[in-house]
């Protein structure tokens, strides 16, 4: 059946006693009354109280719930088309592995008629990325759900572990986003899928809001209050570069229902904090949020809806809208500029100035022009791929350049769906 055509409803579940009750079994009364009932069926005994709401739940009601609330989600924005072929972005935590776990549930359960695969990236941090990609493929095993896994190293020629040894644990999470989410967009294509979900929660996107609006870049609320996005672009050649749909079936899902979640349905997932994250903006916006939570429990949900109504405002204000989106003329990715962040970072890395793609807009400009002056440069399109001998006689030094990642698909030693699941 496809989900679009599943009756609508709100995001928030009120289940009938009736069908709880019909669910419980026989509805025969305890011979006195229970202590802390479910409000739902009002049978069993409630386990939890459910942060989103209050309510007093036991396992099964809540579980009833969580997965309700989700597909409804899913229904009400019409997320996918029964024969989707649809990347389900894992990195062995709590809210990917529970998105693959409630993803292949509800594909059944509902029959949307999608093709689930898993989608990795190797950021390649020893200690934990490693680790996680481990319980990534213990879930491929279990969910019977194909898997590939990309990195970094293969993609960019960087790991995350070499990026930090070289700029230090400052602004690493900058280089780790910019490339992840390219990464994505790369694995998605090899996969030839037509949609990306991720595992993005109420709590990641009130953060975001959070974040954009101290920063003052309220034209990317927009980005980050929607749940389904599409970066579509053209090459020189007039050939669309991406038309990947991205999701976020988790946005008015809870991080402590998603973790209540993962702990009473015993799934196997990893819950190692990034050793690098610690460093990260991102950590002050979520102890502001916890903090905002504690007074007042709809914190999360009052911001995503702020953020939403901001966006609406933003995009009737033509001075604050978002450049016009073109293609990186280095690699064909989707960019503002001539050249996207990810290849901007890649040659401040390549000729050891890791700073170059750090910053404001004019500060990267003038870096960039400064650098090619220095290296006896004109451009950035003289980069062409490969090490090119720049300078002046005795003083000629080997410069390692951006990789084109348009001819990614011919590297022999990328990993294919067939020889990792």
């Amino acid at each position: 059946m496809d989900p679009s055509n599943q009756p609508a409803s709100s995001p928030s579940v009120t289940v009938g006693a009736a069908a709880i009750g019909a669910r419980a079994g026989t509805g025969a009364k305890p011979a006195k009354p229970l202590r802390n009932p479910c409000n739902l069926c009002q049978s069993v005994r409630a386990i939890l109280k459910r942060p989103k709401t209050g309510q007093q739940l036991c396992k099964e009601c809540f579980f009833h719930v969580f997965e309700t609330e989700i597909h409804n989600t899913i229904v009400d924005n019409k997320l996918f088309k029964r024969g989707d072929r649809i990347a389900i972005g894992a990195s062995g935590g709590k809210d990917s592995t529970v998105l693959a776990y409630v993803m292949k549930l509800l594909n059944d359960r509902y029959d949307y008629g999608l093709d689930l695969v898993l989608l990795s990236i190797d950021e390649g941090i020893t200690g934990y990325r490693d680790d996680s990609l481990e319980t990534v493929k213990r879930n491929r095993d279990q969910y019977q759900i194909p898997l590939l896994i990309v990195s970094y190293k293969d993609l960019y020629g960087w790991s995350m572990d070499d990026i930090v040894k070289e700029i230090g644990r400052k602004n690493n999470c900058t280089f780790c986003g910019v490339f992840r989410r390219q990464a994505l967009d790369r694995g998605a294509i090899m996969l030839n899928v037509d949609h990306i979900v991720t595992g993005h929660n109420a709590d990641d996107i009130a953060e975001t809001v959070l974040m954009n609006i101290l920063r003052g870049d309220l034209p990317r609320l927009q980005r980050c209050t929607s749940i389904i996005t599409n970066d579509t672009s053209e090459d020189s050649s007039g050939i669309e570069t991406s038309k990947i749909l991205r999701s976020k079936p988790f946005k008015y899902t809870y991080e402590k229902e998603i973790v209540m979640y993962a702990y009473f349905k015993k799934l196997d997932y990893f819950s190692t904090e990034c050793i690098y994250s610690p460093n990260a903006y991102r950590g002050h916006a979520r102890i502001f949020l916890k903090d905002l939570e504690a007074v007042r429990r709809t914190t999360i949900v009052d911001i995503i809806h702020s953020g939403e109504a901001l966006s609406a405002s933003v995009q009737a204000n033509e001075s604050t809208k978002l450049p016009t989106m073109s293609t990186c003329t280095r690699c064909g990715y989707i960019s503002s500029n001539e050249l996207c962040k990810a290849c901007l970072l890649l040659e401040g890395l390549n000729k050891g100035l890791p700073q170059l793609g750090i910053g404001h807009t004019t500060k990267i400009r003038r870096m960039h022009e400064q650098a090619n002056l220095a290296l006896g440069l004109s451009s950035p399109a003289s980069l062409s791929g490969g090490s090119t001998p720049v300078g002046d006689g005795a003083s000629d030094v080997e410069v390692k350049v951006v990789t084109h990642i348009k001819d990614l698909g011919r590297l022999k030693n990328m990993p294919t769906l067939d020889s990792v699941c």
